[in-house]
């Protein structure tokens, strides 16, 4: 992305080799040794002035810097410091002996650095790993690996893909034919030709080979490769893709993944942090802004500690939450993201299905006698109506009523308690009743949950926004925008009440339009906060999502600014929250959903009406979709994570039980 150094070191001025060597000397002399002085030494020269560091100390003291180093240096400081001091190549080396011997295979650092580097940088490697270990670095994958992940990474290490920028029009088209015919196309996948292909062409001819892709598929080739891939070969061909999109955007994501959650991945940051410092931070940093709440250097900040913390901020270099444009390249690339998100036709596909050979009678009869003596047959009730899609369960509640004279919710309120009544009443009442009712406890009681009003005002359609506003009336005698203007105020209150009309436009983006729409923001952002609030509210609560969509794309033409960090810079408290969320859920509502998941359950507690709310409603929209958002994001299954979740009061796992019933299956 981008021409020339787009690094944070550089090489220091005036510098001299033997005075550098000496104040090292010194600063691991005697009782304990002098950190500060060492990482600000090393994180302030160029790795070709370390290597003419370590030869001035062995001239000067006949001492080995790096196992000096070692010795008086620990933990993580001690890998990141002594890291710093070998030549690229030998620490791409290290990295993948580390991944290869001992038990088990690290897949991850040989996809990440293999998919990653240049054709030179790949030969370096090569040379580095027979030098360092006296072995084939080829032999040794291949001992280690195996099936088509084996293959592909045996492609990547002959460093020999195309880097002559030439690109031939008909070659293009034939190779995206080709594509689609191997996978799409066909039962069963041809590994071979993605192997190839993805392996061999340049990374020019590849951007338009996937563009041609995404015409011909109406589906972009990470999502195929999503279908038709799996395991540790659909990760790599993921990777090598995202690399021919954007290294800096790839190495931003696994740099996030590296920190998020609890604990640390120090190895993979450290890694990252290292290999990418003198090549092109400037742009993972903004691309780290650019797709995530925070700068990069805030996340360093807040997630490490000490001189290690010191040493990844100085490899860092800035903060980019004090930053306000984009750097060119990221702006193109800024541009780039919004068009694919344009173009890409999303199938949503639900993870509940209508059972075969429904019986509402069966059914009926088999959750009274589930619930009828002492005691409560739980499984049954799961096993039932989590397995029924919500037509199917309408059925069965009006049946029960006419078939036993009973109120289906009645006792199953009576019957079942905390956390697992509460799903399985949400999954009985109809998707209005329930849009309704979660409206309605978000605004009742002391303190309101603005987030719920967001999400379910955000992404519901039209027709599902009219059917709650009906079903909230003849739940509660009041209207639900009523309610609203009693409970909120300001322009959030507007917001609310402009969505809950359920009058959104709906259609295709009109081109000339989007451009004036794009304009008007870009505009307003030069206008006092008021101007600018209301300007923005009027065209994100009212423009369709595909026309919003190209309107984002253009504001980044317009302004050279990103809409979301425009919103997170210039707004706050509610009002920024629901702008947010309506850019969030124009650009890929499936991982703004993941990301509510994965919210509602990380840290201490879980916010398990959110949880509900979600894996209810969503149940049979679009969860797949979600599912795969979480994977990609969080890297750990959506299933994976409900298991582990503590969850308070579910002493027989019940309500777990029927949550991963929802989910669908394990990724």
């Amino acid at each position: 992305m981008g021409v020339g150094f787009r690094g944070t070191i550089t090489d220091a001025q005036d510098f001299d080799p033997s005075a550098d060597a000496e104040a090292l000397y010194n600063a691991m002399k005697g009782l304990g040794s002098d950190k500060e002085a060492i990482l600000d030494l090393v994180t302030s020269r160029s790795n070709a002035q370390r290597q003419e560091v370590i030869a001035a100390y062995k001239s000067n003291y006949g001492k080995d810097l790096i196992d000096d180093l070692k010795y008086e240096l620990t933990g993580k400081f001690e890998r990141l410091i002594v890291s710093l001091m070998r030549t690229p190549a030998y620490h791409d080396a290290k990295e993948i002996n580390d991944a290869l011997k001992g038990a088990g295979t690290n897949e991850k650092c040989l996809i990440e650095v293999l998919a990653s580097r240049t054709n030179q940088q790949i030969h370096d490697l090569v040379a580095a790993y027979r030098d360092a270990y006296g072995s084939d670095i080829e032999e040794d994958v291949v001992g280690d690996t195996s099936g088509h992940f084996k293959k592909m990474l045996v492609v990547l290490l002959q460093g020999t893909r195309d880097e002559s920028g030439v690109v031939d029009a008909d070659l293009v088209e034939e190779d995206a034919q080709d594509l689609y015919a191997a996978g799409e196309e066909q039962w069963g996948t041809d590994e071979a030709k993605f192997i190839m292909l993805l392996g061999n062409r340049s990374v020019t001819h590849l951007h338009m080979v996937f563009d041609e892709y995404q015409k011909i598929a109406e589906k972009s080739i990470e999502d195929s490769i999503k279908s038709e891939l799996s395991g540790d070969f659909e990760r790599l061909m993921l990777a090598v893709v995202q690399c021919i999109r954007s290294v800096p955007m790839f190495f931003a994501k696994r740099l996030y993944k590296s920190m998020k959650g609890l604990g640390t991945a120090d190895n993979n940051l450290i890694r990252i942090m290292i290999c990418r410092s003198e090549i092109d931070m400037l742009d993972i940093r903004e691309c780290f802004r650019l797709l995530y709440e925070k700068s990069l250097y805030n996340m360093i900040k807040d997630d490490t500690s000490g001189d290690y913390k010191r040493t990844l901020l100085n490899l860092c270099g800035g903060d980019d939450d004090l930053a306000g444009e984009f750097f060119p390249e990221a702006a193109q690339l800024a541009y780039k993201m919004w068009e694919t998100s344009a173009m890409t036709n999303i199938q949503p596909r639900g993870t509940i299905r209508p059972t075969a050979g429904f019986d509402p009678a069966a059914d009926a009869q088999a959750l009274r006698k589930a619930m009828k003596g002492f005691g409560t047959d739980e499984d049954a009730i799961i096993n039932i109506i989590a397995n029924r899609n919500n037509a199917q369960r309408q059925e069965i509640r009006q049946t029960f009523k006419s078939l036993l004279g009973r109120d289906l919710l009645k006792d199953l309120k009576s019957e079942l308690s905390k956390n697992l009544e509460r799903v399985i009443i949400a999954l009985m009442l109809t998707p209005a009743e329930f849009d309704a009712k979660m409206m309605r406890k978000a605004i009742e009681g002391i303190g309101t949950d603005e987030h719920a009003l967001i999400e379910i005002l955000v992404t519901r359609s039209n027709q599902d926004i009219q059917a709650m506003n009906a079903a909230y009336q003849h739940a509660y005698k009041k209207t639900l925008e009523d309610d609203i203007q009693s409970d909120t105020s300001g322009h959030f209150c507007r917001v609310l009440v402009s969505l809950v009309q359920g009058a959104r436009e709906e259609g295709r983006a009109e081109m000339d339009r989007a451009m004036a729409d794009a304009q008007e923001l870009a505009d307003a952002c030069n206008a006092d906060s008021d101007d600018m609030e209301i300007k923005f509210m009027s065209i994100l609560c009212t423009r369709s999502f595909p026309h919003l969509r190209r309107v984002f794309q253009e504001f980044v033409r317009c302004s050279n600014k990103d809409i979301e960090q425009v919103i997170k810079k210039e707004m706050s408290g509610d009002l920024k929250n629901a702008m947010y969320a309506i850019v969030r859920s124009v650009k890929n509502q499936p991982s703004y959903f993941a990301d509510r998941l994965y919210k509602a359950m990380k840290g201490i507690g879980t916010d398990d009406r959110a949880l509900i709310r979600i894996m209810v409603s969503r149940s049979e929209a679009d969860l797949f979709n979600v599912r795969k958002e979480f994977k990609d994001t969080h890297d750990v299954s959506l299933h994976e994570f409900i298991q582990v979740e503590p969850m308070v009061g579910d002493t027989s796992g019940d309500y777990r039980k029927t949550l991963l019933i929802l989910c669908g299956g394990e990724d």
